[in-house]
């Protein structure tokens, strides 16, 4: 299965296991971001284990509450973050603490489907 879905925030594309998610420039994810996101989780993936992979290719923020979200979707079974840019790094390292999830950063999209599916 492969979807995309193109938001006026974000790119998404759907696996079967996984989902990439792309973030358009400037963007400040808020909690009402993470529920359409959410959404679109539980609509692919409503039975099943998934991980949610962000390609972060453009800069943007996120606001430290939606991890408290995302910590609650029960079929999350890790997130990744993919950027070869210092700065999203080390902010992805921050973000990793207030996420209770399996988290991992990448410097390639590969990498991080491989560790997506080696955790299912």
């Amino acid at each position: 299965m492969t979807d995309k879905l193109t938001l006026d925030f974000c790119d998404v594309h759907i696996y079967e296991n996984y989902m990439v998610v792309t973030i358009k420039t400037g963007v400040n994810i808020t909690i009402t971001h993470n529920k359409v996101l959410t959404n679109i989780a539980n609509t692919y993936f409503s039975n099943k284990q998934f991980v949610y992979i962000t390609h972060r290719v453009n800069s943007y923020s996120v606001d430290p509450a939606v991890y408290k979200e995302v910590a609650k979707v029960k079929n999350l079974s890790g997130f990744c973050v993919v950027s070869q840019n210092y700065m999203a790094k080390s902010t992805a390292q921050i973000e990793k603490l207030f996420l209770d999830k399996p988290f991992e950063i990448f410097d390639m999209l590969p990498e991080a489907i491989t560790w997506a599916n080696s955790i299912l």
